[in-house]
């Protein structure tokens, strides 16, 4: 089930899912919004694969209500709380939540949005089962950003995590 609050993607999702599946197995794809997962029932899922958009950096949409792309840093994480709360209530117990998410800068200074990220899913009761680092290179923003880290004396950001909790 994929649920995605931008309609561009799910366009694309849709595409994507055109293949010979098992007749006990369809996927599904549904416009609507990680904070809010009301068509699904509690307890009813076994895993879950959150990659919210980053706090104010690269906009996700250009004017969808709700785009957690257009919030700054602390509206983003007290809405990562609902979607933290939301995840927990559909998942049932033992199974597994990931989120992949990375860290960001402004002002030329490192903010830590993973770990604050991951904070407010442990806040939520999850139980941190682990931290995995995934190397980022070669984006589409790379060379925008590597000419501002030469002219404002910075490193690039060349990592996310992908942490895995249980419930």
């Amino acid at each position: 089930i994929g649920i995605d609050i931008n309609q561009e993607a799910l366009d694309i999702a849709e595409k994507n899912i055109q293949f010979n599946v098992n007749q006990e197995y369809q996927p599904e794809i549904h416009l609507g919004d990680a904070r809010n997962l009301n068509k699904l029932e509690s307890s009813s899922v076994d895993l879950i694969c959150n990659h919210p958009p980053y706090a104010n950096i690269i906009k996700y949409s250009d004017n969808i209500s709700g785009d957690l792309s257009h919030y700054d840093l602390e509206e983003f994480l007290h809405e990562m709380q609902q979607v933290a709360k939301e995840s927990y209530r559909v998942l049932k117990d033992n199974k597994y939540c990931a989120i992949l998410i990375g860290d960001m800068r402004k002002n030329k200074k490192m903010i830590p949005l993973g770990f604050r990220t991951m904070q407010v899913f442990l806040d939520a009761g999850y139980e941190l089962k682990e931290t995995i680092i995934k190397g980022q290179h070669n984006c589409r923003a790379t060379g925008f950003w590597y000419e501002k880290s030469i002219k404002y004396n910075f490193l690039l950001i060349a990592h996310e995590y992908l942490f895995i909790f249980t419930k």
